[in-house]
């Protein structure tokens, strides 16, 4: 009998407390308190010191700090767009979602977890300010304050043994800080290759859920403990400097890698058309690969002589053979004045055979107009041959290679020396006081290179490289790059004008392999010039 009425007094005991935990929960989320108060407002310049703390994370950024900018347009542009976007999102979401679910679903013994409704809602989130960082890098780093406080309908329902449940989000809040880059820049729409997203700080998560039509979220400490298991789920994946990473373009497409090297052998020409009323002429080509960003490359120049021989060798580093070319344009030497272009033509790559040499004999045009009537008559003829050798597999780039990466130094460098290389990128805020043609000139122990003339621009833009072999490291050189301005129109009055110069030391270039920044320039005003400087040995 003792034994029996202490098993009725465990049951009766279990039975009263779980009856007594439901009722008390129901009662505590639909008893809630009606008497709320409306809220006090007033002017902020009435608010205590307290108040305005509190007040302080509501502010927008651009307000708090200068650094970010307002951005109404992109809020604009979200409100219009968002009914589209939302369906979009929810598709890709669905999409996403499908495969993974079907994947763990049989760990837990799942029969099924499916979306009923998913919509994010009518409310579209809104961002507080933008900032952009300028690292003078192939890259765009921006940095973002968003608020969502949406009004989402997420309806999932779950399977299980037989039962169904179905949860439901409601009331979704997310206050966060995204860092988005987009590298590296490509001159290939949509102009970058893969966008990568970081969290610079921990987000702030808010939610309802409801289970069986109440809100789980009110049971005492289970709030809490979702909120900051997700904040520390999220930051662990996705808090700077880790991030996700979302490919947007084939990185070989996208960097247009070396694929090989074209060998260009320039043997002659025959029977140039005079271009001087007296004697002959003084012919010498300018070599350029189509699509590339190099200097053209010259031959000597064969004086008096309509059929000259050169013999001279030359190589480019090919990236696309489908589409680029080899150009080849004839000039006449003149000692005063501009040299005369006799004529020209274009050779195609995809017409070599990978590794065989062809000797190729090409008319000399005007022009590439093949409508042009003048290409009818006889200029003269070019003979050159040319072997395109494509990198083997162990010699082709790695596509997870750094793009800022330094490339080693070709062939037949020194090995104690190596290649200097000088990129002049851009300059900014460089103006003259007659004429603004902005060209760079670059002296180094005594060779001087020069980039070409851009006109009436007061931020040029070049992207142009230059090579310098050396016998030993210049540590204790420094190299002179001077930003002029040239005259357009043809006058003794002002035809060059200096618009600054710097030097730089290259012992950094030497120790740091590579050095990328702006340069204020001595002489100007607030003239700022970019330049990369690379070391690369053997």
């Amino acid at each position: 009998m003792g034994i029996l009425s202490s098993i009725l007094g465990f049951c009766g005991f279990g039975f009263g407390t779980s009856i007594g935990l439901v009722i008390g929960y129901y009662l505590f989320i639909y008893f809630q308190p009606t008497d709320v108060k409306d809220p006090d407002i007033r002017p902020l310049v009435e608010q205590d010191s307290n108040t305005l703390q509190r007040l302080l994370p509501e502010i927008p950024m651009w307000v708090k700090n200068p650094d970010y900018d307002r951005v109404d347009w992109l809020n604009k542009f979200i409100q219009l767009m968002w009914p589209y976007l939302d369906k979009a999102i929810c598709k890709t979401a669905r999409t996403i979602a499908k495969p993974i679910i079907a994947e763990q679903i049989p760990k837990y013994k799942i029969d099924s977890v499916e979306f009923e409704a998913l919509s994010l809602g009518s409310l579209p989130p809104t961002f507080q300010g933008i900032k952009v960082h300028i690292t003078g890098e192939k890259e765009l780093i921006m940095e973002l304050s968003m608020k969502w406080a949406g009004n989402p309908n997420i309806l999932v329902a779950v399977k299980a043994f037989g039962l169904r449940a179905t949860v439901q989000v409601v009331d979704l809040q997310v206050f966060a800080s995204p860092r988005i880059t987009m590298k590296p820049l490509v001159p290939a729409f949509p102009c970058f290759s893969k966008i990568f997203v970081s969290l610079m700080e921990k987000p702030h998560v808010d939610f309802g859920l409801k289970l069986l039509g109440a809100d789980a979220m009110a049971i005492p400490g289970l709030y809490r403990f979702v909120q900051e298991l997700i904040k520390d789920q999220v930051a662990n994946m996705y808090l700077w400097p880790k991030a996700l990473e979302v490919p947007i373009m084939d990185p070989t497409m996208a960097m247009r890698k070396p694929v090989g090297v074209l060998h260009v052998k320039v043997i002659k020409a025959i029977k140039l058309r005079k271009k001087d009323l007296l004697g002959a002429a003084d012919p010498y080509l300018k070599l350029k690969l189509t699509e590339d960003k190099l200097p053209s490359k010259k031959t000597a120049v064969k004086h008096n002589n309509l059929n000259p021989e050169w013999n001279q060798e030359f190589n480019w580093v090919v990236r696309d053979p489908g589409t680029q070319a080899l150009e080849v344009i004839v000039y006449d030497w003149e000692k005063i004045g501009k040299h005369d272009k006799m004529g020209m033509n274009v050779i195609p790559l995809k017409d070599l055979t990978p590794d065989e040499p062809k000797v190729v004999t090409v008319d000399i045009l005007k022009n590439m107009d093949q409508n042009d009537a003048q290409n009818e008559k006889l200029r003269g003829q070019l003979v050159v041959e040319l072997i395109y050798k494509p990198f083997k597999e162990d010699e082709m780039p790695k596509d997870d290679e750094d793009p800022n990466a330094i490339q080693k130094a070709p062939e037949g460098t020194p090995a104690s020396g190596g290649v200097l290389v000088v990129l002049v990128h851009e300059a900014e805020d460089v103006e003259g006081k007659h004429h603004n043609n902005p060209q760079v000139r670059i002296l180094f122990r005594g060779e001087e290179r020069r980039t070409k003339v851009v006109k009436k621009n007061r931020d040029p833009r070049w992207d142009e490289e230059f090579q310098f072999m050396l016998e030993e490291p210049p540590k204790s050189d420094r190299l002179h790059v001077e930003v002029v301005s040239i005259s357009s129109r043809m006058g003794l009055l002002h035809p060059k004008e200096t618009l600054g110069y710097v030097d730089i030391n290259l012992a950094d270039v030497v120790s740091n392999r590579r050095i990328n920044e702006k340069y204020h320039l001595i002489d100007s005003k607030n003239g700022r010039l970019q330049i990369e400087l690379q070391w690369r040995t053997s």
